[in-house]
């Protein structure tokens, strides 16, 4: 489906067809290109990096309030409707960590390496005969003004297991640790086209397309 900017109106916009996305991220502002050129919106999605706009405090304690936070953070800062991602890994073993902690779970934020290290030693200890399950979540909020009372949310989760090992050069984050069994490969051993068509990013930005007014 697609939406115009008339059925989104915001009172503080400065230009009715450009959104901020809230996110620094190289690997997150790829995916999205991808997935919103393919959503086909009559809009201009804006990284908050072209706007000088630095990453916001993400102090909520979840996966829904971290996404609030980062969309009226730029939101605020750009005049703009804005939408934010959060996203992580859950791993049910491990009481659902690395959750919304995931890009600093080894202590250093957006080191891959470290946290995908820090992911297999962790589970050494508890690993047996029945492979361990974990889950992809993403998060998207947006909001037509920093102020918005009712923020869109939309929630897409991705299911599958964790390698001992990491597999594949693709993707980015825990990607080469997550393993589709239905598909015989890792998240990182995908291509970006069928990535993000069942990816838990991809989810989500479909589910809130659908809740877009058109």
């Amino acid at each position: 489906m697609s939406a115009t900017s008339t059925s989104l109106p915001s009172t503080q916009s400065t230009s009715d067809n450009q959104w901020v996305l809230a996110s620094n991220n190289k690997g997150k502002l790829a995916e999205f290109n991808r997935l919103f050129a393919e959503a086909d919106l009559n809009v201009t999605i804006i990284p908050q990096g072209q706007l000088s706009i630095e990453d916001a405090v993400e102090d909520g304690l979840s996966f829904v309030e971290n996404a609030i936070i980062k969309a009226r953070h730029a939101s605020r800062i750009s005049g703009l409707p804005a939408i934010a991602d959060d996203s992580g890994l859950c791993v049910p073993v491990l009481g659902n960590a690395p959750g919304i902690y995931s890009a600093r779970y080894a202590g250093e934020h957006g080191n891959d390496a470290k946290n995908n290290t820090k992911l297999v030693t962790d589970l050494q200890a508890i690993r047996g005969k029945q492979p361990i399950q974990g889950m992809f979540v993403c998060v998207l909020a947006m909001v037509r003004h920093a102020d918005d009372p009712l923020p869109i949310i939309a929630q897409g989760l991705w299911h599958g297991e964790i390698l001992e090992a990491p597999l594949g050069d693709g993707g980015f984050g825990y990607d080469p640790l997550f393993w589709l069994p239905d598909l015989q490969a890792s998240a990182a051993s995908l291509s970006a086209a069928d990535k993000n068509r069942i990816s838990h990013r991809g989810q989500a930005i479909q589910q809130l397309l659908s809740q877009l007014p058109l």
